[in-house]
């Protein structure tokens, strides 16, 4: 699933493209996605302007006079630039613009989503009930050690299963939290309310860290991410510690990486650097 790195490399990429632009056609080709489109949205955008392009946790946005279009990638879905390609089985979107630009959505699973918030009859964009309970973005300011202590000290869950929940803090993903916890020597079993402040000082340092490693890299490719352009992300290839590690020998200490399942996602961990038995600081 594109997570957070992921979007924020589309939004670089697609913003500086479409802002500005007038779409002249959405093309709908499939309107089964997790959620149904909207059958009207291609009437309520076409030959409107896109004012710019933002991003929300895991969600991109598409910000328009009268409103918003929120794009989710789902488990498998992709965002290409194409020239002529005929749309093939699993190209569901389609964005035209004034310049000919053509922005095309791809997701073989189609758990993605496109919705529409309108401005006017549905508040602000916040408002809505997607938005409502997601957590700090992990950059912002407002995500501070004593912040991230104070809403863990009441968790009974462990910390990997707080940091994939998102309410706290939003976009890490799986990926992601393995890295950042093996980064900051938690374990992804310990219950979240065991973390002290300087544990979560260090947590959010890490967190910040491998997101931007991540951004640097391209972002992570596991089955179907790519780019605008169609490149694959390096982000497990060239920083992957624990990720996609399983059985073989941690980089720092030498103990084996181990697998599990936890909420039905895979977690790797180094059972010595990340020993649960060891004192938390």
């Amino acid at each position: 699933m594109p997570e957070l790195p992921e979007i924020e490399l589309l939004k670089r990429e697609i913003g500086p493209r479409i802002q500005n632009k007038t779409i002249l056609k959405f093309k709908i080709r499939n309107h089964k996605l997790r959620w149904p489109i909207l059958a009207s949205l291609p009437k309520i955008i076409t030959d409107k302007n896109v004012i710019n392009c933002s991003r929300r946790g895991k969600y991109l946005l598409f910000h328009f006079e009268h409103g918003v279009q929120i794009i989710h990638l789902g488990m498998s879905g992709s965002l290409q630039f194409i020239t002529n390609e005929p749309p093939g089985k699993h190209d569901h979107i389609e964005w035209t613009f004034n310049d000919s630009t053509i922005l095309r959505m791809n997701d073989p699973r189609r758990f993605g989503a496109i919705l529409w918030h309108d401005i006017k009859n549905d508040g602000t964009l916040y408002d809505n009930k997607i938005f409502k309970n997601l957590g700090l973005e992990p950059f912002s300011r407002k995500l501070t050690e004593q912040y991230l202590y104070n809403k863990l000290s009441n968790k009974k869950k462990s910390i990997k299963q707080i940091l994939l929940d998102g309410n706290i803090v939003v976009g890490i993903g799986n990926i992601y939290s393995s890295e950042s916890l093996f980064k900051s020597k938690i374990n992804p079993l310990i219950s979240a309310s065991k973390l002290s402040i300087s544990d979560c000082a260090k947590l959010i340092l890490c967190i910040r860290e491998t997101l931007c490693n991540s951004i640097k890299s391209g972002g992570s490719t596991i089955r179907n991410y790519v780019s605008t352009s169609g490149q694959s992300g390096n982000y497990i290839k060239n920083h992957a510690s624990v990720y996609g590690r399983n059985e073989l020998p941690c980089n720092v200490c030498g103990f084996k990486i181990i697998k599990i399942k936890q909420s039905g996602r895979s977690t790797y961990y180094c059972p010595n650097c990340q020993n649960v038995d060891k004192k938390i600081t």
